[in-house]
Parts: structure tokens; C-alpha cells; sequence
């Protein structure tokens, strides 16, 4: 595949082309690779460039086949020089501004102390909702604006529940510039703030819509960000949030130790606030994940303890408690699936099956991510008993969940399923999932 910075960029006349716009919105490959025709590229040459095989990009043309795989966006993005932002991605590194220019400053995390002297947020890349957001001029601070950009965050975490944050990355990450641009008109005071505190969980999600696509390093920044949003009001609770998302991540990452000390971490910040019992067992839960996800005895030993201090914690809960808003999901139903989890991790399948199968008759049908994670996971804790057939049966309706949500995630989970039937390959009901699979796959 060519080296991007030597590659022609596309027209402005194109690139501005309302068709090119929303089908760039849509991520409409078909409709994209036939515009970019206008601009010489022929099939032969779209494949030469995003590194797929020319036969694929005919059928992609053809619509018998989509593009979803958050790899190969990014490689067609490279590829044709498509910018970042008009397909949902960050800044691309071939994407760099003018020598010069305000923006040609390099992407970084910003530090605390320039937030305080109201410097703009330079890490968080372009989107194409500047145009509306611009358009509200004076901004004027209010009870009811921080009510409204309450309100927009919770309705983005439930539609990310509902439908997987991908296609809501631009509206957040347009949300977090927005808020960025108050602080700067905001004075001293309580406002100043609130509003550090919208753009600090604004950055949190932003962060876990990337982690949740598996862009981990995209992920990175934005929770750093996060981290330093939220220092700057000395928001200890929030920290500690942000600190178990990063524990979680780098377990998929498999930096297992990396995981063990922001964990700790998380929990050392949350208690010096006098956190709530539902927040440590929160956090407590997230240790245990960590030290489930190695191999030896004192890990395993450690991982039961974190397991007893995350129920011990949650028997402490009282309606009375000032649980922030972003630890109300860890209800009880949470708590058991999160138990069974740690315990599936463990190997400790025996354990863990009926746990993460009464979770999932009484958690929200709503949140669809939720419930296709969970389901692989009872699905791998059945196969380790031996039941094959009801493992494929099970992941199989994690598959049908999971094709409703975009999470690149869940869809590696039910591919390491699939790994895990390597020893059934020939059963019938390995066969059928395998099929399915491949099929959602395209």
C-alpha cells in the first residue's frame, strides 16, 4: 500500500460535494467509491491504495458486501485521502494543517494548567457539526444550559447502550469542542466549574466510544484527557472513573500489571474523597477483573478478594447516598454478571454460569451491547462445561444482539469464540455458528 503522505488528495470541489458528505456520514462505501471516479480513481486504483483486493471493491460497488471493519476504514480513509472527521475517525496523521497556522500544533493532551488559562483543547480532531456549533452566538450561561448538556450526555449513553456509540462519535466529540468553547466565555464560579465537569465526562465517553471500537490509542487520549478535565475542578470521584476505564482497557490489552495499578489507583483516588460504597464496589470490581485475567495462584487469590470487598462494599449501599450519576448502572444485576465474568476469567465456569444466566433475564433489554457481551460470556462459561450445543445456541444469540450494535469489542469476543470451538470444528452446531459469524463479518 502507497506511503499516505505521498498519495494526491482529492478535489475540495469533491470532498464538498453534499452526495460525497453524506455518504461519507453513512460510511456509504459503494456510494464513495463510485464518486471518487470523478476524481480518476478507478477500482483497480482504489484497491492499489486501501489495500484491499480488486474483486472486493467490486463487490463493495456492487453493495454484496460492507465495510465495517474500523481497520480498513481507517485504511480507506489513508487510502483516498478522505479526511477523518467526514467518516467519523480522528484527525488522520497525513492531515496535517498549514505550517503556521493556529492549528499546526501538534496533537496532544492538553495540561491542566492551560485549561485554567482557557487554552483550546488542540488533541480533539475536527468534525463536521463546527459549522452548526459556531452558529450559537454569546452563549449565555444558565442553570438550564448545564440541565441540557446533562440531559444530551445521559441520551448519548443510553443510545451507545442501545445501538453502540460509532455512529455517535462525531455528535460527542462536537458536544466536547462546544463545551470547551464555554469555558472560555465562562467566568470564574460555579459555572466554570460545571462546565469542566460536562467536558470531563464528555472526554470519558468520547474515550470509551474508542475503546469500544478498539482504537486504543484514541482511547488513551481522550481518558488522559478526561483525567486532566476533571483535576482541574479536583473532582477526586471522577478521576477514580476515569482510572477504572484505563484498569478495564489495558486488560483487553492484556497489560495485565498496567491494569492491577490504575485499579489501585482508582480506588486510593476515590477513597481520599470519601467516595460512595456503590463507587468502591465499582472499582473493586475492576481489580478483580484485572488480577481474574492472570494466570497464577496469588492473582487467583487476590481476584476472590477484590470479588468479596466489591459484595462487602455493595451490602453497604443506602438510598441515601450521593452516588454520582455515572456509577448508577452498577446495580445489582451488574454486580452478579460482573461476578460471573470474574469467575468465567477465573476458569471458574461451574460458578459462574448461573450467575451470568440469572443476570441476563433481569438486566434492562434495553441495553443491547450489554446483553450480547454478557451472553458470550455465558456462552464460553457453557462451553467450558462441555455443553456445546447450548454454548453455540447461546452465542448465537449474542451474534444476533451484537449485529444491532456497532462494537467492534463484542464482534472480537464471538470471534475468540469461535477460536475456542476449534476442537468441535465438525459438530454441527460449530458449523452453523461458524456460518453465521463469517456472514455478519462481511
Amino acid at each position: 500500500m502507497p506511503n499516505p503522505s505521498h498519495i494526491p488528495e482529492l478535489p475540495a470541489r469533491l470532498l464538498a460535494d453534499p452526495e460525497m458528505i453524506t455518504a461519507c456520514r453513512d460510511r456509504d462505501f459503494s456510494k464513495i467509491f463510485t464518486l471518487v471516479r470523478r476524481a480518476g480513481l478507478y477500482p483497480y486504483l482504489i484497491a492499489q491504495r486501501t489495500g484491499l483486493t480488486p474483486s472486493r471493491v467490486g463487490e463493495v460497488i456492487s453493495k454484496k458486501r460492507k465495510l465495517r471493519d474500523m481497520q480498513v476504514i481507517e485504511r480507506v480513509s489513508d487510502g483516498l485521502r478522505v479526511p477523518g472527521h467526514m467518516l467519523g475517525l480522528a484527525r488522520r496523521p497525513w492531515e496535517a494543517p498549514a505550517a503556521g497556522s493556529p492549528a499546526a500544533k501538534p496533537e496532544a493532551v492538553v495540561p491542566a494548567s492551560s485549561l485554567h488559562t482557557v487554552q483550546p483543547v488542540s488533541a480533539i480532531p475536527g468534525t463536521d457539526l463546527d459549522s452548526i456549533l459556531t452558529a450559537a452566538t454569546g452563549p449565555r450561561l444558565s442553570p438550564s444550559t448545564l440541565r441540557a448538556l446533562h440531559s444530551s450526555i445521559e441520551d448519548y449513553w443510553r443510545r451507545d447502550d442501545e445501538h453502540g456509540g460509532e455512529v455517535l462519535r462525531p455528535a460527542v466529540v462536537g458536544q466536547l469542542r462546544y463545551v470547551v468553547d464555554l469555558i472560555k466565555e465562562a467566568s470564574e464560579g460555579a459555572y466554570r466549574d460545571s462546565l469542566f465537569g460536562i467536558a470531563a465526562e464528555l472526554a470519558r465517553l468520547t474515550g470509551w466510544i474508542y475503546f469500544d471500537a478498539r482504537q486504543y490509542s484514541q482511547a488513551r487520549t481522550y481518558f488522559a484527557e478526561s483525567l486532566q478535565l476533571a483535576k482541574a475542578i479536583n473532582d477526586r470521584p471522577f478521576m477514580a472513573n476515569v482510572l477504572a476505564c484505563m484498569s478495564l482497557q489495558a486488560t483487553y490489552e492484556d497489560k495485565l500489571a498496567d491494569a492491577v495499578a490504575l485499579s489501585t489507583a482508582a480506588q486510593d483516588t476515590a477513597r481520599e474523597h470519601g467516595a460512595t460504597p456503590r463507587v468502591m464496589s465499582m472499582l473493586s470490581m475492576r481489580e478483580a477483573f484485572a488480577h481474574a485475567s492472570m494466570s497464577s495462584h496469588g492473582a487467583r487469590l487476590a481476584a476472590h478478594a477484590s470479588l468479596a470487598e466489591a459484595h462487602r462494599q455493595f451490602e453497604r449501599i443506602s438510598p441515601e447516598d450521593p452516588d454520582p450519576a455515572w456509577v448508577t448502572y452498577f446495580d445489582e444485576p451488574k454486580l452478579i454478571v460482573d461476578t460471573g465474568i470474574a469467575h468465567g476469567r477465573l476458569g471458574e465456569a461451574q460458578v459462574a454460569e448461573p450467575l451470568i444466566a440469572d443476570a441476563l433475564q433481569r438486566e434492562d433489554a434495553r441495553n443491547q451491547r450489554g446483553r450480547a457481551f454478557h451472553a458470550f460470556w455465558l456462552a464460553t462459561t457453557q462451553l467450558q462445561r462441555g455443553n456445546v450445543d447450548q454454548a453455540c445456541s447461546t452465542a448465537t444469540l449474542s451474534l444476533e444482539t451484537a449485529s444491532s450494535v456497532g462494537s467492534e469489542r463484542v464482534m472480537g469476543h464471538l470471534r475468540d469464540f469461535q477460536s475456542q470451538l476449534a476442537p468441535y470444528s465438525q459438530q454441527p452446531e460449530a458449523v452453523a455458528f461458524r456460518t453465521r459469524l463469517r456472514a455478519a463479518l462481511q
